[in-house]
């Protein structure tokens, strides 16, 4: 009998953590809708809303700049959506430069079914790239991405690249993405359940593990890049941002912010990240001569 409980027991584990596993991928690639609404009045933006293709769109906002200043598309996090990136909107605006920001596909008020971890919303960033070149021709256009936004920036196929880039946060392969965070909320050993949600990403999703590799694909990035990332980052350790940096093309920067962990890095250090942000795009975007600061 005391056997007989024993294996009862353990089919009865095993048949909770395979539910588990099952709820986790679910959870991780359902889509995040938000209703958003109107643009707060102090960015005197409108409000956009750009076709991806004949079953897709995506929503935005778009606020005017100053001619000769550049543009910079704003991309957010995982289960975000353009409120975001609001702040910096908001400094790179009274910099001058026109922002757009937007809700990267199956997030806020754009379409989608399935967060893909960058794959098809990289679709949504070439719309908004070809939006704002179309607004402002002649006009150089930066991108910030966060997280997501970045790997859906560096993602993208057939790309015309914009004329720089900074990218916060971001995961080099997805198997070490969700190797990470089993890591972080299970513990070390919890990285072997790994394959356990990675084999779902293809049946949910469609797309194969060979197809979300940021740090595979990011040297066919033809512009200039300023890599950042928090130094106690425990999503994407810095270890993981040292192989991005090293991947990347040149002309490259890499920042280290001391002390932060897998968060929003303006709202961490806004006096220190408007003063590295601002001085690489304005050299890349309008040819500021504002000196080279410390890369770390």
């Amino acid at each position: 009998m005391a056997l007989r409980r024993i294996i009862l027991a353990g089919l009865g584990l095993s048949v909770f953590a395979a539910a588990a596993v099952l709820a986790a991928g679910e959870l991780l690639s359902a889509a995040a809708p938000h209703a958003i609404g109107e643009a707060p009045r102090d960015l005197a933006a409108r409000t956009v809303q750009l076709r991806v293709n004949a079953d897709a769109t995506v929503a935005g906002w778009y606020a005017p700049g100053q001619a000769g200043h550049g543009a910079v598309l704003l991309l957010h996090g995982v289960r975000a959506d353009r409120r975001a990136m609001l702040d910096r909107a908001r400094f790179l605006k009274r910099a001058g430069f026109a922002v757009l920001l937007i809700d990267l596909p199956s997030h806020g008020e754009s379409s989608g079914e399935r967060i893909t971890f960058g794959w098809r919303e990289a679709e949504g960033v070439k719309a908004a790239l070809a939006f704002l070149r179309q607004e402002l021709p002649g006009e150089k256009v930066g991108v910030i991405g966060v997280s997501l936004g970045a790997a859906s920036l560096v993602l993208a196929r057939d790309l015309k690249a914009p004329d720089a880039a900074v990218l916060e946060s971001m995961y080099p392969a997805i198997e070490d993405a969700v190797g990470d965070r089993l890591a972080l909320y299970l513990g070390q050993p919890a990285r072997h359940l790994s394959p356990l949600l990675l084999w779902q990403l293809p049946l949910r999703t469609g797309i194969g593990l060979e197809q979300l590799r940021p740090e595979a694909v990011l040297p066919a990035l033809k512009t200039p890049v300023l890599i950042a990332s928090g130094s106690a980052d425990t999503r994407t350790p810095w270890h993981e941002t040292l192989r991005l940096y090293a991947a990347a093309g040149q002309p490259k920067q890499l920042w280290m912010v001391q002390g932060a962990d897998h968060v929003d890095l303006h709202a961490y250090a806004p006096s220190a990240y408007e003063a590295m942000v601002l001085a690489f795009l304005r050299r890349h975007l309008h040819g500021d001569a504002t000196p080279r600061q410390a890369a770390r």
